[in-house]
């Protein structure tokens, strides 16, 4: 019988197409691309990681600069590696200048459930940072002493968050992970690994891709609001436990501005940023993002305007030529979590 392994694998990531052309999703000429764009980047990375980088024995931290996941954060640097929750693993690095760094090991279902649970974090507050800046982690089931993240027997993966403030003074560390006491040599691939990794790899791309749609459409059903959707859909898809996430989605008319105001609360970090309908952080190199060193504050208060024009009053976010999407405000640390309050105006009311 003809070997059926890579036509299944084409044939999976063909349904994965069915999410950019799914009911209410966005079909103007610019969504549609971007969503198009959005698979394609997922297919890269769920091939890297699935095939490339996939072997728990030899895990090699991987930065996810080029694809965008579920509100990823401008400000992060994140790194991932896959591993077995039945290994011991020691993370090594530096831990630089960067305003927060936090490790977790995950239980990534997104192939099967949209789920990532987590199973184990280790942040700043916990971390112990050798006088030379250099720092040591055990992750494994049994506990260790010193820096441990705590692995699970269902945990697949670590995720490594690290967060500018200021991109311009400040550096992340430098990470290295490695089994502790695994094989000499990576065995040589497979027929039967190659089909799977292929499999999930396919599946992969429709699970994440779902699973985000997913949440977009449950945010419209309140649109132009930041509102607490509850954390707990937020947590369990792989969220940090420190950040308190607020979601919405957004719909402008031509002429129209979404200003958000809200108290600041005291905390090491904060920002907002607008992302598309697929739920990717819009482009770095244009004003999509604000944060608590790049803010303006006024006693204390906040006001963001998001609008395709700058109205020149501050905090201005670019829309980038869309009219809807979504967006995200973090609080990371913080011990209240303000819920902003919003409103569509016409623009030249703001000006």
């Amino acid at each position: 019988m003809r070997d059926q392994t890579w036509t299944q694998f084409c044939r999976a990531l063909e349904k994965a197409g069915e999410v950019v052309l799914s009911e209410r999703a966005p079909d103007t000429p610019l969504d549609r691309a971007e969503g198009y764009r959005y698979l394609a980047r997922l297919t890269r990375e769920m091939l890297y990681s699935c095939l490339d980088n996939a072997d728990p024995d030899f895990p090699r931290f991987h930065e996810l600069d080029l694809v965008k996941i579920g509100a990823d954060n401008p400000d992060n640097v994140y790194l991932s590696a896959n591993i077995r929750g039945d290994r011991t693993y020691r993370i090594t690095g530096t831990r630089g200048t960067i305003s927060y760094f936090s490790i977790g090991s995950k239980a990534n279902r997104y192939a099967a459930d949209g789920t990532m649970a987590s199973t184990g974090e280790l942040s700043d507050a916990d971390l112990t940072v050798a006088p030379d800046g250099t720092v040591e982690i055990i992750a494994s089931a049994a506990e260790q002493p010193g820096n441990w993240l705590p692995l699970a027997p269902d945990s697949t993966g670590l995720v490594v968050r690290q967060t500018y403030l200021d991109r311009s003074s400040e550096t992340p560390g430098r990470w290295h992970v490695e089994q502790v006491g695994g094989p000499a040599e990576p065995a040589a691939p497979t027929p039967e690994f190659v089909a799977k990794a292929l499999r999930r790899a396919a599946s992969s791309v429709h699970g994440t891709a779902a699973t985000f749609a997913h949440w977009t459409r449950t945010f419209m059903a309140r649109p132009n609001e930041l509102p607490d959707f509850g954390q707990e859909m937020f947590q369990r898809a792989g969220g940090d436990p420190e950040i308190f996430y607020l979601h919405g989605y957004w719909a402008l008319r031509p002429g129209e501005a979404w200003v958000i105001e809200t108290d600041v609360p005291d905390c090491p970090y904060w920002n907002f940023q607008l992302d598309n309908w697929w739920m990717e952080s819009l482009d770095h190199r244009r004003r999509t993002t604000v944060n608590k060193h790049t803010a303006s504050l006024v006693n204390g208060r906040l006001t963001i305007v998001v609008a395709a024009e700058d109205p020149g009053v501050g905090n201005w976010i670019d829309t980038c030529g869309h009219s809807s999407g979504t967006a995200l405000l973090r609080w990371l640390g913080a011990r209240t979590h303000p819920i902003p309050k919003c409103r569509v105006v016409p623009l030249e009311e703001v000006r």
